[in-house]
């Protein structure tokens, strides 16, 4: 799970649609309408929204026949294996620490590696994307001989399972996974720390493909095998007229000029560029720095920055106190060389930001651009659009003479989706051009954050500093915006600032190939943040678990959709509704809105990626609110499109301790999905959060993510034995077969097909 995506940073007074329901909610006749049972039927007798831009807006017959999705739905489950359809075949393609080269020794599942992971796949695989190649080396839409995966790597939440006995120090968030105490006082291992370093970042592995072009495996030793970890040198790119100033708040120890820095970290979602270039998504990068009790703090602006990032070791006085983190900066074992231990110390110990590394947290928080067919290409940081938490970045349908627009969003509760539309316009020629034409489309542009409203419209805000709402800003204590640099570095800040809609946790985005609308997971929010007076139109739901086992608030998460105004990359208009909710299928009407059952109930919707082949739409989670009867999982859906339903009150009512709060939300809720568009596919291990998905060309093989597996292990120390949760892959747990050592679980990524041979999901 991300170490720190729950957390609220954002003290900013933006609304949650609750100021602009209120005008709309004076019909109390219409109030009413779920109190007697009518639930979502009554949806049906209210006016359709019309479809924006001229477009026609299909009717619930014009959708794809249910027989699109061919396969019985798979039943819920605990156990600790992997469940797909009758029909299907699963098998691992990779999993944590499989070697790159032949250089380092096969991985032993005991933590007995003596390599510092550099040249091994990475943990916690997350989003991911596969890359044709051409018969001149070169980036292919089409299927060929020859092909890499490129996977993120997003989290050191259970690293302690890379070391014999668990982490000798350190700890997540102030969870310590040993008996040692403040790692102030005790210098952790270097290796240890090199591991947990090199886990994070990206692989790009070369698969190899059989005459039909279905995966076999990997290539070890391929020449286009590769590791971006934290410690890879990758440029720092933005707009020309504010590159200068923007790379003077990446100026460190390490690169006086701040034309470079040091990789990558906590990558979860991705996006794919239509150039044919690797997108990583910087998400919860901020909770590995430390500052020493006692060290000086630096500048206020980085202060208040830090604040609204989440930024460990923030204390607003003259000295720090000891905060969360993995004690990275501790090791006195081995060389700092580059640095790579004391940059994660970000007290201000030197005369300058060129002294030391306080502003080292400023350095991610990005989209990292990676060209997975040129080793030789370094990665580039794209400031133009924005620092925040990343989960993904998809690029909506490439139009040939327009502008592209690529939508992301930042999960952490109460955070924004975003939007950047590139200055120069789409031409296919720039098909293969790798990181010259990221330059073209990814330096230069327009960055945009969404406000959704009642009326089920919405709008683009430019982040521009000729905005006076964001020069005079005064949200947060001891900052002021002076330039357009300071907004792509400062970006949620800048959102803050023009008033932004918050949002229950913005993960991935994906986009219709069908239609081009844009759809967003709505993860879950705590009842600390979503309850009755607070629910609005696009987060409508405060509820309490109806067995009372997980939560309340809105802990079971929703999926929103939008269509941009004209299908433009550059409207500054568009139509929202909701797609589906998630929830367990026997909660009362006004909370299972989907009318779910127990063939597609699902909680938590993380991952969400479009199949150009088949047209499905696929929902994967990362749940806790569901997990005392189900593991997480992957659904197929078959998409409508904005519209198809139309105008809806929700009824809520929260119970925490001794009080219950009510109200009726206004909402906008697409057509009923049903069992025959909406049904269960796969049941993860244990533990395990299901995340990153994509396909061959073809459609006949689906490669899926299995992140922590056994994340619930609890932490042991030098001198505790080891009981894991989980065992899987180790355990064969629905695979043709077990797949490394038994013992200690792995992320992993699946290889999935179907044993007639034919497109998967059908």
């Amino acid at each position: 799970m991300p170490i720190n995506d729950d957390i609220d940073c954002n003290n900013s007074s933006n609304v949650h649609f609750q100021d602009v329901l209120t005008q709309a909610l004076k019909d109390p006749s219409r109030r009413n309408m779920l109190r007697g049972g009518m639930g979502l039927a009554a949806m049906f007798a209210l006016p359709m929204l019309p479809g924006c831009g001229g477009l026609t807006t299909p009717t619930l017959s014009e959708l794809p026949s249910s027989s699109l999705l061919g396969f019985n739905a798979v039943t819920k489950s605990i156990l600790d294996q992997v469940l797909v359809p009758a029909g299907y075949s699963v098998k691992v393609l990779h999993a944590t620490g499989d070697r790159l080269t032949s250089n380092v020794t096969q991985f032993s599942g005991q933590g007995l590696e003596t390599d510092d992971w550099n040249e091994r796949i990475g943990d916690h695989h997350d989003g991911m994307d596969i890359f044709y190649i051409d018969a001149n080396g070169r980036y292919s839409t089409k299927a060929t001989a020859r092909a890499v995966l490129a996977v993120n790597h997003e989290s050191s939440a259970d690293s302690h399972f890379l070391h014999p006995k668990g982490q000798t120090s350190g700890g997540v968030n102030g969870k310590k996974f040993s008996q040692f105490g403040d790692w102030d006082t005790k210098a952790r291992p270097g290796l240890e720390v090199l591991k947990e370093i090199n886990l994070h970042g990206i692989s790009v592995a070369e698969i190899s493909l059989d005459a039909s072009g279905k995966p076999t495996g990997y290539i070890t030793d391929s020449a286009l095998n590769r590791r971006i970890t934290p410690q890879t040198v990758v440029d720092v790119q933005g707009p020309a007229a504010h590159l200068s100033s923007i790379r003077s708040m990446f100026v460190t120890r390490f690169d006086t000029s701040g034309a470079t820095a040091r990789g990558t970290l906590n990558n979860c979602g991705h996006g794919l560029t239509p150039w044919g270039t690797y997108l990583g998504c910087e998400e919860n990068w901020a909770a590995y720095w430390n500052m020493p009790a006692g060290a000086a703090l630096p500048e206020a602006k980085i202060i208040a920055s830090r604040k609204r990032y989440g930024v460990s070791s923030v204390a607003l006085s003259s000295t720090a106190t000891t905060g969360s983190g993995q004690g990275w900066y501790t090791p006195t074992d081995m060389d700092d060389t580059d640095f790579r231990f004391s940059r994660w110390n970000v007290a201000a110990v030197g005369a300058s930001a060129a002294a030391d590394f306080r502003q080292e947290p400023q350095t991610f928080g990005y989209i990292l651009e990676v060209d997975p067919l040129n080793p030789t290409a370094r990665p580039a940081k794209r400031t133009a659009l924005g620092r925040f938490a990343h989960e993904a970045a998809v690029c909506g349908i490439p139009v040939v003479g327009k502008p592209l627009a690529f939508y992301m969003g930042c999960d952490s509760r109460n955070e924004y989706i975003y939007k950047f539309v590139s200055a120069a316009n789409w031409d296919a020629a720039d098909i293969g051009g790798g990181m010259a034409a990221g330059n073209k489309y990814l330096n230069e542009g327009k960055l945009y954050v969404a406000k959704f409203s009642s009326t089920g419209a919405g709008e683009w805000v430019e982040l521009n500093i000729s905005n006076p709402l964001i020069t005079s800003y005064a949200g947060a204590a001891g900052f002021t915006f002076t330039n357009q640099a300071e907004i792509y570095v400062h970006t949620r800040l800048a959102a803050d600032a023009v008033g932004a809609t918050k949002m229950d946790r913005p993960e991935w985005g994906a986009v219709n190939p069908a239609n081009g609308e844009i759809y967003f997971a709505l993860t879950n929010n705590s009842a600390a943040n979503r309850t009755p007076a607070t629910a609005d139109g696009a987060n409508p739901r405060s509820y309490n678990d109806a067995d009372g086992k997980k939560g309340s608030g809105n802990p079971n998460g929703h999926i929103i959709r939008f269509k941009e105004q004209d299908n433009s990359s550059t409207a500054l208009g568009f139509k929202w509704d909701i797609y589906v909710f998630g929830a367990e299928e026997d909660m009362p009407a006004n909370v299972n809105l989907s009318k779910l059952t127990a063939n597609n109930s699902f909680s938590s919707p993380d991952g969400l990626w479009f199949s150009k082949s088949t047209g499905i739409c696929w929902i994967q989670t990362d749940d806790g609110a569901f997990t005392d009867e189900t593991n997480c999982m992957l659904l197929a859906s078959v998409p409508g499109s904005v519209g198809d339903g139309g105008e809806f009150y929700v009824d809520n009512e929260l119970t925490a301790g001794t009080s219950t709060s009510k109200g009726v939300t206004k909402t906008f809720i697409g057509g009923v999905l049903g069992e025959s568009r909406l049904r269960r596919f796969l049941v993860a291990p244990k533990g395990a959060e299901v995340t990153g998905l994509t396909e061959t060309a073809d459609g006949k093989t689906l490669f899926v993510n299995i992140q922590h597996p056994g994340e619930n292990t609890p932490a042991w120390g030098t001198s505790a034995a080891l009981t894991v949760e989980s065992t899987w892959p180790g355990n064969g747990g629905g695979m043709s077969a077990a797949y490394g050592p038994l013992g200690r679980p792995r992320s992993a990524t699946l290889v999935i097909t179907k044993n007639d041979g034919g497109k998967i999901g059908l």
